[in-house]
């Protein structure tokens, strides 16, 4: 089984209006709903957006479901010259720009866990390389490989996009899918980050784009993996 995780409607709406038999459940306030996309196997879930959210609903996918692997969807801002609005980002690896202990000695982005620190969590490379070639075959994605850098925060200046790229190496930014890996890791569940970039570096007011180009922005990430489940 497939795992999708989304934070908002239009991120997930998208792929269970295609799933065969939907059903639905709630659980600690989550709506997950299973059933068959393209005769595999998928449960979609609405997390809801932030850090805290991400990982309740990771944790409860896999408790309740079981999936064999995860995937994050939705939208993002972008961190780089090379990624824009309409770009796709594929993560490699996931960082928590939020973490941080550095006045204890520690570098920014650290995660302690039982028995190592780690600052980037890996994504499935199988995974994410199947969801490049879905974006190569479909011939008209413009997609990037790259860094995905998590925060309980928007980051709505180009400054601070800018201190993410060059700290971290990120290409883009978004609220819940190093979170989400976060848990994945610990759980030893394959997992990868597909977003879509609805606002970049190239406005003073990345709200507004946020608000203009979201909807399009998610629908592309819906696309493509559809075209995976297919």
């Amino acid at each position: 089984m497939t795992g999708i995780i989304g934070a908002m409607d239009i991120e997930v709406n998208g792929l269970i209006s295609e799933m065969e038999n939907p059903v639905t459940e709630t659980i600690s306030t989550m709506r997950f709903t299973s059933g068959k996309i393209g005769g595999h196997d998928v449960v979609v879930a609405k997390c809801g957006v932030g850090k805290v959210n991400a990982a309740v609903c990771a944790q409860t996918m896999i408790l309740r479901y079981h999936p064999d692997r995860i995937i994050n969807t939705g939208i993002a801002g972008s961190t780089s010259a090379k990624t824009h609005i309409g770009s796709v980002v594929i993560a490699d690896r996931a960082v928590q720009h939020d973490m941080n202990t550095e006045v204890i000695g520690d570098e920014r982005g650290t995660l302690f866990l039982e028995d190592e620190s780690i600052m980037y969590i890996p994504c499935d490379s199988t995974l994410s390389g199947e969801i490049a070639d879905v974006c190569r075959r479909l011939g008209d994605i413009d997609y990037t490989v790259g860094t995905v850098a998590t925060g309980d925060i928007f980051i709505g200046s180009n400054d601070a996009r800018e201190k993410l790229m060059r700290k971290f190496g990120a290409i883009a930014c978004e609220m819940e899918g190093g979170s989400i890996g976060h848990v994945c890791y610990i759980n030893r569940v394959p997992f990868c980050i597909l977003r879509s970039i609805s606002d970049d570096c190239t406005s003073d007011d990345p709200g507004v784009e946020y608000s203009t180009f979201s909807r399009s922005a998610a629908d592309k990430a819906v696309r493509i993996l559809l075209t995976y489940l297919s």
